[in-house]
């Protein structure tokens, strides 16, 4: 059945716990590239603090610009081990949430917030070590005048966000993994993982990455010439 209008949505699934605990360990980096490089949301969702890395269900909420009536009403439907992902209709650098509502996050369990809008209390959610990715962060706040959805599709920079999906965040930003693709993901990330650290006890025993990477044909294939440096000014 079809629900026209605004909706909150209230059962939705989630990934296996065991799987979603495990990504957390590869990084927003590893988990992207595993996966084909995709699911990047991009350079702008960036982090308010240092150190954090996490993996959690993505309780999704799209919203009005400058209101947070329904950031609220997700933090209700949030279980432990979710993170919380609002996405404005429109850009909205308004401080979406503090520390007042990261305080009720926290004690629910949710493991972080993820948004395109902005936050504020910055200082106050670092010493309480509430981890956040942003695109804003600014003092103004919102109003709680507007309709909106939780737990349906939203579209965070670009990439795609369902209920449910797996998403990965550290130092480096934000990853979503599609639901349907966790252990997919995993399997990936473990195998790219693998392969690095075999690529790292060979870089400190010497080897370089043009060689390990067989990088020479492939420079010699786009017309790439080493020449001296006397070749070089002789032929300018």
């Amino acid at each position: 059945m079809s629900v026209p209008g605004p909706v909150v949505v209230t059962d939705i699934a989630r990934a296996d716990r065991d799987v979603v605990d495990a990504l957390a360990a590869f990084g927003s980096a590893t988990v992207h590239e595993a996966m084909g490089r995709v699911g990047y949301a991009g350079p702008r969702i960036r982090p308010i603090q240092q150190g954090a890395a996490i993996a959690g269900s993505a309780i999704t909420v799209s919203t009005a610009p400058g209101d947070n009536l329904m950031v609220h009403a997700a933090i209700e439907q949030a279980q432990d081990g979710d993170v919380i992902v609002v996405v404005p209709t429109t850009d909205s650098a308004f401080g979406f949430i503090g520390e007042l509502m990261a305080t009720q996050m926290q004690v629910r369990g949710v493991r972080a917030y993820v948004t395109s809008g902005g936050v504020r209390d910055t200082g106050e959610l670092r010493a309480m070590g509430f981890p956040v990715w942003t695109a804003h962060v600014s003092s103004q706040g919102t109003v709680k005048d507007t309709a909106g959805s939780v737990n349906v599709p939203v579209v965070l920079d670009g990439v795609v966000v369902n209920p449910g999906d797996v998403v990965v965040a550290d130092d480096d930003g934000v990853t979503i993994v599609p639901r349907r693709r966790a252990d997919e993901a995993l399997e990936a990330s473990r195998a790219r993982a693998e392969r690095e650290a075999r690529n790292r006890k060979r870089y400190e025993a010497g080897e370089i990455s043009m060689d390990i990477n067989d990088l020479r044909p492939v420079l010699e294939s786009l017309g790439v010439a080493f020449v001296t440096q006397e070749e070089y000014e002789r032929g300018r």
